[in-house]
């Protein structure tokens, strides 16, 4: 079974590899999206520390991932529609609302699972508190 998660990973961590292991529990295949420059910018409000180039070949270098995609800059779900997860694993701290997204899909022929991984020592490893 497939499934997706999302982030930007501009400092790859601890918290990143845990998000993995807790997404991967739900299936067998992980595709992993990572952010655009662009998205990042108008997201977070800041230019990322690194390139998508290099966030994306970190991500996908990393061995529980089993294939790692940009993001669309203009529609974030056509990305979901193009692959066809059947879990979608959200960070615990991204804004995404569940049911929003439930529903977004499902007018996109889509009807996916949507879970949110638990934090992993976030006091420790949280990208905003080591950038």
């Amino acid at each position: 079974m497939k499934v997706m998660c999302f982030g930007s990973f501009d400092i790859f961590h601890k918290g990143h590899e845990d998000y993995f292991k807790q997404a991967k529990q739900f299936g067998d295949y992980l595709v992993v999206v990572v952010s655009r420059d662009h998205n990042f910018r108008r997201i977070k409000n800041r230019e990322p520390l690194n390139s998508e180039v290099v966030r994306l070949k970190k991500v996908s270098d990393y061995k529980l991932v089993d294939k790692a995609v940009f993001g669309h800059e203009k529609d974030l779900f056509s990305i979901i529609v193009e692959e066809k997860p059947r879990v979608i694993c959200l960070g615990y701290d991204q804004w995404a609302n569940e049911l929003k997204l439930k529903n977004e899909l499902l007018k996109r022929g889509l009807n996916v699972k949507i879970l949110r991984a638990k934090p992993f020592k976030p006091e420790k490893y949280k990208s905003s508190k080591l950038s």
